[in-house]
């Protein structure tokens, strides 16, 4: 999904939650790249990986459903 980045930075000025959401998104997408760049990952550490990516997954859906409404609204 491409984002205009003045609608990226407005959302993120004017939103708590959306703020949060992609702060969050950020620190799980570094947990996944670090784990990503592991020769060999433990039974623990997949499901590590998977439960971050399930995570990730779910708080983007969120910010994508918020910039959604901005989009719609008027302003």
């Amino acid at each position: 999904m491409d984002i205009d980045p003045t609608l990226l930075e407005k959302v993120q000025g004017e939103n708590n939650e959306f703020k949060k959401l992609y702060k969050e998104h950020l620190e799980l997408k570094h947990r996944v790249e670090k784990l990503n760049k592991m020769n060999f990952l433990s039974a623990e550490q997949e499901l590590e990986k998977k439960a971050v990516q399930k995570q990730k997954l779910k708080g983007k859906d969120r910010m994508i459903k918020i910039i959604e409404e901005y989009e719609a609204s008027p302003n």
